[in-house]
C-alpha cells in the first residue's frame, strides 16, 4: 500500500510541476557557494581552494542544501524554495555567514546544471541536504516530506527541515 500511495505521489509531482506553474528564473537571489564543485549556484567559477566570490566555504566542511526545479514551477516547489529560505536565513543566518551551511537553488532545465542533477539522480523538482565532511558527503533526500507539508503543513517542514540541517551540522 505504500508503494501505490509513493507512486502516486510521485505522478502527482510529475503532472504538478509540469503545468506551468509560476516562473522564476536568474540567480538574482542565490546563495553563492562552491562546497561541492567548481562553480557557484550564480554560475561564478571558484576562485581558489573552496572559496567563491570572496566567500571563504572550506569544501567538505559544510551542510548544503539543494532546491532544485525545472523551468515550471508549481506551488508546492515554490513554497519549498520560500520555506527553506525562511528556515535557513532565521534559523542558520550564523552558519550561513561563516558558510557552514550552504543553500543553492539549482534550475534542472539549464543544462549547466544537469551534472548537479545528475549526481543526484534528480528529475523533476527536489530538495535535498547534503553532508560535505573530511571529503566525504552524504544526503538525505527530503522531496517526499517536503512536498507533504512545504505548503499545507509548513510548520511542520520547517521543523523537520530545522532538525535535518541541525543533526548534519553535528
Amino acid at each position: 500500500m505504500k508503494n501505490v500511495w509513493f507512486l502516486g505521489l510521485v505522478c502527482l509531482l510529475l503532472v504538478s510541476c509540469g503545468s506551468g506553474g509560476k516562473e522564476k528564473s536568474g540567480s538574482e537571489d542565490r546563495v553563492c557557494a562552491c562546497a561541492g564543485g567548481s562553480t557557484c549556484a550564480g554560475g561564478d567559477a571558484c576562485k581558489g581552494q573552496g572559496t567563491c566570490a570572496g566567500q571563504n566555504v572550506a569544501a567538505g566542511d559544510c551542510v548544503e542544501v539543494l532546491c532544485f526545479h525545472g523551468k515550471q514551477r508549481c506551488a508546492t516547489c515554490i513554497a519549498t524554495e520560500r520555506n527553506t529560505r525562511e528556515v535557513l536565513e532565521k534559523e542558520f543566518a550564523d552558519e550561513l555567514k561563516q558558510g557552514k551551511v550552504v543553500f543553492r537553488i539549482v534550475d534542472i532545465s539549464q543544462s549547466e546544471n544537469q551534472e548537479l542533477a545528475e549526481k543526484y539522480e534528480v528529475t523533476w523538482s527536489s530538495l535535498f541536504v547534503v553532508k560535505h565532511r573530511d571529503g566525504k558527503e552524504s544526503s538525505e533526500n527530503l522531496t517526499e516530506f517536503a512536498f507533504g507539508n512545504a505548503r499545507k503543513s509548513p510548520d511542520t517542514f520547517k521543523a523537520g527541515l530545522v532538525k535535518t540541517v541541525s543533526g548534519m551540522l553535528k
